[in-house]
């Protein structure tokens, strides 16, 4: 496929990244749609294949899955004319999807730290802190639900239990944790 882009259209797809970075809440695989809309449909920069493959390897590698964002400005950069306008179209997609909330995430935060005294903030901060236990034990408790179907795995439940007792109780930098379940595991204890 052969593409004739100019830096009009390099500016519309970095604005439209721009845009679909703010509207990207639950990760950029969330706007995957309105991204084959644009650049499948729309604009014909990509073909169906290529975008498929874009995310179907972004989420089978390993790291973040926004790398799909990068694939595919490197597929419409190829198609516009080989390597060096494919790592443009790296720059052009992942600076859109990434530079908005990024800055949003970081004015944020630093807003919050800086009233981290005022008491909406407070609020906010006590009021998510079960949220986010109550996510990261329904979390745990898949993922455990997987190995521990009956009570032959005692172990794992006795080791998670004191884990989580000690973890609660004490200030010991959890990397020790992990290191004492990973030796357990190694010797078969667990």
């Amino acid at each position: 496929m052969n593409l004739t882009l100019h830096w009009s259209d390099w500016l519309a797809m970095f604005g439209h990244f721009m845009t679909l970075s703010l509207l990207s809440v639950g990760g950029a695989i969330t706007t995957a749609p309105d991204m084959h809309r644009y650049l499948v449909d729309r604009q014909h920069w990509l073909t169906d294949p290529q975008f498929n493959a874009s995310v179907a390897i972004a989420q089978a590698a390993p790291g973040p899955n926004v790398l799909f964002v990068a694939l595919m400005g490197w597929h419409v950069g190829l198609n516009a004319g080989g390597p060096l306008l494919g790592l443009f179209g790296v720059l052009v997609t992942m600076l859109g999807i990434m530079l908005p909330s990024t800055t949003l995430t970081y004015l944020a935060a630093s807003w919050g730290h800086r009233n981290r005294n005022l008491r909406g903030v407070r609020a906010f901060k006590q009021g998510m802190a079960p949220i986010v236990i109550a996510l990261l034990i329904a979390t745990g408790w898949i993922l455990a639900s997987a190995s521990v179907s009956s009570l032959k795995n005692w172990p794992v439940m006795l080791l998670t239990a004191v884990t989580a007792f000690i973890v609660w109780r004490t200030r010991l930098h959890l990397l020790w944790l992990l290191g004492t379940g990973a030796l357990l595991g190694w010797f078969g204890f667990v």
